[in-house]
């Protein structure tokens, strides 16, 4: 299995993605000046708001699906949003394509998408599904956890351009876009958007994508971050999706499923990051990070993501769950703030049938320039 990516596209952004086989996102004409390098001069809250979406990119995967969603358009005559697919992920990690004079498909484009991922055709489909079928219609609703939880909070909350959805939501949704085009694919390599019939169509003629591909590199700036202290959670998400797969506490693991910003409710409550292990027996982990020491509340947080998990996820994917802490490193393991800490993490366990909270410290060497993680047992 793998996850799906859902993009925000307009109807010329659209033309162009599947002309030219990428998929990408932007932020209005802000240029990423720390990609690579420990300072910036990006107000914090706008840096913050890149890293959101540097996030969202890194966590696509080779082989992962690709939809499409495009926006209402009255002007242009799309009266209600539609769900396109299905694609696939040809190259990964996403790259960087910076907001300057030489952004590839800018002009075009008429607006900046900077965060972009090379994709290829899989099961093409004419028509979209529109958001009312997808969203709305639950005639073949059994049950409210049923429904696509992920988009709906998306639409809520404001626009994510990059929005991951989970595998048994992904298979409701790409089986909507069959049935509605009764399961004929569109047999080419090559295509485009017609805005007058709101199709996908098979175009001749192909395109080459010649943009640049800048390796994302949030490390540094992290690192700087940590050494000068300043606040750098939205760093730390960023790397440990970038490099989920080489640390040290999911090492070997069968990563089928990748999650960030994991909405589990109405409210603002969201999962930092989550992840579907498919070994011997299917894992769900909920990850809570920190980029300050652990303190005995945040099991408080924890619960309610077990809660929502229990409640909305388990009965469409039957799975163990397995919590996760991902917090600075405490020095002192001798204080009493700190056997408050185990205790409560203690407390937790007993208080759920689930397996036991995994406890993660990270310490950044500020002379080598490297961060570290380490699993403590309790």
């Amino acid at each position: 299995m793998a996850t799906t990516h859902v993009f925000i596209v307009d109807s010329t952004t659209f033309k162009y993605h599947l002309e030219y086989m990428f998929a990408g996102t932007g932020a209005k004409d802000n240029y990423i000046d720390f990609n690579n390098s420990a300072t910036s001069n990006l107000h914090s809250t706008t840096e913050n708001n890149l890293l959101g979406m540097i996030a969202d990119s890194q966590r696509v995967r080779v082989g992962d699906l690709v939809l499409f969603y495009l926006q209402q358009n009255f002007q242009k005559g799309i009266r209600e949003g539609k769900f396109y697919g299905v694609f696939k992920v040809k190259e990964a990690p996403s790259f960087l394509d910076n907001n300057d004079g030489n952004q590839f498909l800018k002009h075009d484009l008429e607006k900046s998408l900077t965060f972009r991922t090379i994709i290829e055709p899989y099961q093409v489909y004419s028509d979209g599904v529109t958001e009312w079928e997808a969203l709305d219609e639950i005639k073949c609703i059994q049950s409210p956890n049923q429904m696509l939880w992920s988009l709906i909070y998306r639409k809520l909350k404001g626009n994510r351009g990059n929005t991951m959805i989970t595998i048994y939501e992904s298979e409701r949704l790409i089986n909507l876009i069959r049935n509605k085009n009764n399961r004929n694919v569109l047999n080419g390599s090559s295509f485009t958007f017609n805005e007058t019939t709101q199709q996908i169509e098979i175009k001749p003629q192909t395109y080459q994508y010649n943009g640049r591909k800048e390796t994302i590199n949030i490390l540094p700036r992290l690192i700087h971050k940590y050494c000068n202290g300043k606040q750098f959670e939205s760093h730390l998400q960023a790397y440990i999706l970038q490099n989920i797969e080489n640390l040290p506490m999911f090492e070997g693991q069968p990563i089928e499923w990748i999650g960030n910003e994991v909405s589990c409710g109405v409210g603002m409550q969201r999962i930092d990051i989550m992840l579907s292990i498919n070994g011997e027996n299917r894992k769900v982990i909920p990850i809570e990070l920190k980029s300050k020491p652990a303190y005995p509340e945040i099991t408080i947080q924890l619960q309610r993501y077990v809660d929502w998990i229990e409640q909305y996820y388990l009965p469409n994917r039957p799975s163990d769950i397995e919590p996760m802490i991902i917090t600075r490193e405490i020095t002192n393991k001798t204080s009493q703030s700190y056997n408050d800490l185990i205790n409560a993490f203690q407390d937790f366990n007993q208080n759920n049938s689930i397996l036991p909270l995994r406890y993660i410290e990270f310490n950044v060497d500020c002379s080598q320039n490297v961060i570290s993680f380490n699993e403590i047992e309790y």
